[in-house]
């Protein structure tokens, strides 16, 4: 299957290189030890810069706008977004025809 993501290289050079200056959605399920979801969170912003060893470097945009936020240098879940109205069920905020959106789990790894 294409769209698996064992399939994809963890960074792809030509996607990284669009990226800059796009609007990047960002799902984030947070979860322990035992791979519990704890919480989940929505952010977005404009990608800044990229780099196969530094990442992804974004300057979020709304409630915790002027932050700098780093993605690790793995673009296998990004995907272009449907354009559309995305409500953020962390916030209420709402993203207007993001370029792009990726979900990342991150596990705790103690309690």
């Amino acid at each position: 299957m294409a769209d698996d993501i064992e399939s994809k290289l963890v960074w792809d050079e030509v996607l990284a290189s669009k990226l800059v200056g796009k609007l990047m959605l960002i799902g984030l399920t947070h979860s322990d030890a035992e791979n519990k979801h704890t919480h989940q969170e929505q952010i977005f912003g404009r990608v800044v810069s990229t780099g196969r060893t530094s990442g992804i470097k974004l300057l979020l945009e709304g409630n915790r706008d002027g932050e700098v936020f780093d993605l690790p240098p793995d673009t296998r879940s990004i995907q272009e977004a449907s354009p559309g109205e995305y409500r953020l069920r962390s916030t209420g905020e709402v993203v207007t025809d993001p370029d792009y959106t990726v979900t990342y789990l991150i596990q705790s790894l103690k309690d």
